[in-house]
């Protein structure tokens, strides 16, 4: 299938303000592009792009003082179906990690570990060690924190949304993350695309 992805941003400011925006999709999907992912920003500017130390594609630029639109509109190729599945995935020991994936155990401003260590080894310290410990996660998550734009909140972390039980997409994926890291199972947020294709419409 393809699917339209852009954005539409727009910014008014004061002064000179330095930006790096996270806009592209990630480079393990480019041969997927069936029209260019190029970030267009008005009044024109100079970009420098750059790959970050999690491999994700940055923008780098100056913003100049006054109303600033950053949009872009492209198509990408996707199967559509679910992400593949392997229950049959065994769970690591720390120990024997390798180096490059320790970062995705750590805590960041939006996936507090060490204030959700005690209450993710209480929640899943029976659950079947491996891919049915993850599955265990995702099926907490979504089972206990109730969806609602109106509860979107761009400071929002994972400690908070297991406080409230409410949150979107990106909510439900910190809290899973960050279980998953207290657990020692490496994990990060990837950014997914319109989630709810081919879920049936809802009656308004």
């Amino acid at each position: 299938m393809l699917i339209r992805l852009g954005y539409d941003i727009h910014f008014q400011v004061a002064a000179s303000v330095p930006m790096i925006a996270h806009l592209n999709v990630h480079p393990s999907r480019t041969l997927d592009l069936v029209e260019p992912d190029q970030l267009r920003v008005e009044p024109a500017v100079e970009i420098e792009q750059y790959q970050d130390s999690f491999g994700n594609l940055a923008s780098r630029f100056l913003l100049p003082p006054g109303r600033i639109r950053l949009h872009n509109s492209f198509l990408i190729e996707d199967s559509g179906g679910p992400d593949p599945q392997d229950p049959r995935a065994e769970e690591v020991p720390v120990d024997r990690l390798p180096a490059e994936t320790l970062r995705y155990l750590l805590a960041s401003r939006y996936c507090e570990v060490d204030l959700l260590l005690d209450t993710a080894t209480e929640l899943f310290r029976n659950s079947p060690r491996g891919w049915g410990r993850v599955q265990a996660i995702c099926d907490w998550v979504n089972q206990h924190v109730t969806f609602g734009y109106e509860h979107a909140r761009s400071s929002k972390s994972a400690l908070e949304v297991y406080n409230e039980r409410l949150g979107v997409c990106r909510d439900f994926q910190h809290l899973a993350v960050t279980f998953c890291r207290c657990l020692n199972i490496p994990a990060r947020y990837a950014t997914g695309y319109l989630g709810d294709i081919g879920v049936p419409a809802r009656p308004s």
